[in-house]
């Protein structure tokens, strides 16, 4: 089954106001991700984009949970640092057959077939992790998520004939469970729905009421401002 593992640094501190207050703490996704915004846009939460500017090369012999927190904290780190009062949000996400080899974005159609070839009845580990920072008073926590995903026995005319129709080169393990993607798979198994698509919102809004944030409270006091906008962000690059 699918795993989610909170991982705090500060686990006995309170940040904040309580969290049935509204948050006075800017939010800020530090991700070029447009699933990830789309995602974090469901929240109804005012919020701004940020891009973190981190690379994301694995370190040798890293493995695949560990390069996925890595990343995600060093995303938000990245942002936080030119915005220290802000909870900034940093998410990564590989795939794995073996737990050993990370299995990333295929980036093109040669390499998206090579992925799924691979991952043609046999189950993928997909890794999403998410970080959420505050530099001024040193909340800081992570959470690693797994969803297992089985894919049932694909030819290769099922492989290119979805590739051409959906071309998912920018997800990692070629294969988007939210469109197209969900007809080569036999099984999903998660404790979070969202994980998958690249921001698990399950453990993000538990971050966030820990840091003092209540999603429900923000997103009914933004909407008392906007009531005909249901999310509002603005996109802004952080300096490298």
């Amino acid at each position: 089954m699918a795993a989610v593992s909170p991982i705090s640094s500060n686990a006995s501190r309170s940040y904040g106001p309580p969290s049935s207050a509204v948050p006075t703490s800017a939010l800020i996704l530090a991700s070029t991700s447009g699933y990830r915004r789309e995602l974090l846009e469901r929240l109804r939460l005012p919020f701004t984009v940020e891009s973190p500017h981190v690379d994301e090369t694995a370190l040798p012999g890293e493995a695949p949970s560990q390069l996925v927190l890595r990343l995600a904290a060093a995303k938000a780190l990245a942002v936080a640092k030119h915005h220290p009062q802000a909870l900034v949000i940093g998410s990564d996400q590989t795939a794995t057959l073996d737990d050993v080899a990370s299995i990333g974005k295929p980036g093109n159609h040669e390499n998206a077939v090579a992925q799924l070839r691979a991952a043609s009845g046999r189950t993928l580990r997909f890794l999403t992790a998410v970080s959420v920072k505050r530099l001024a008073d040193g909340f800081d926590e992570a959470a690693l998520i797994e969803t297992r995903v089985r894919f049932r026995a694909l030819d290769d005319a099922e492989i290119e004939r979805y590739l051409r129709l959906e071309r998912p080169y920018d997800c990692a393990g070629a294969a988007k469970a939210e469109g197209l993607g969900i007809t080569l798979l036999e099984a999903i198994e998660g404790d979070d729905p969202t994980a998958i698509i690249g921001l698990p919102l399950i453990a993000l809004t538990s971050m966030l009421r820990r840091a003092g944030c209540s999603p429900l409270a923000a997103a009914q006091a933004a909407a008392s401002v906007s009531p005909a906008i249901p999310g509002a962000f603005t996109t802004t690059n952080s300096p490298r």
